[in-house]
């Protein structure tokens, strides 16, 4: 499967809570990331999705923000993920910025150059990237 979404997590179905209309599902990646979406019943029923199923967690980079220290805030979004810039690829508006997670896995979010400015974002710093759970995609092969 080949998509336009930089960040796609393999893993395991860990969580799935059904409400009304929407169903919160929780996957753990391979390397023990933890990501929450927010999604349709009618697809989770589609996807076949239940606990220890096989699945992928697909985020946009434009979707993701960096901040430093946001794992000490409190913050409306359900996935704070933290960990170590690797690499800042400045273009003419917009740079794209590598998060190294605990366990291997890379994260990568596209902010504007102001952005990379006003937060000081440096190779080899700690960084958290923040994204909602309405903006996670399941998928499953």
């Amino acid at each position: 499967m080949k998509t336009s979404a930089r960040n796609t997590f393999s893993g395991t179905v860990t969580a799935v809570t059904k409400g009304a209309v929407n169903a919160e599902v929780q996957l753990t990646s391979k390397s023990g990331v933890k990501i929450v979406a927010i999604i349709t019943n009618g697809s989770v029923d589609t996807l076949g999705l239940k606990e220890g199923k096989a699945a992928l967690a697909l985020v946009k980079a434009s979707w993701i923000i960096l901040g430093k220290e946001l794992h000490k805030v409190k913050i409306s979004t359900r996935n704070v993920l933290c960990g170590t810039v690797d690499a800042i690829h400045k273009g003419a508006v917009n740079s794209e910025v590598s998060i190294k997670l605990p366990g291997g896995d890379v994260l990568t979010s596209i902010i504007t150059n102001g952005s990379v400015q006003s937060t000081e974002l440096r190779q080899g710093e700690h960084v958290c990237a923040a994204f909602k759970a309405s903006s996670v995609i399941i998928a499953v092969e």
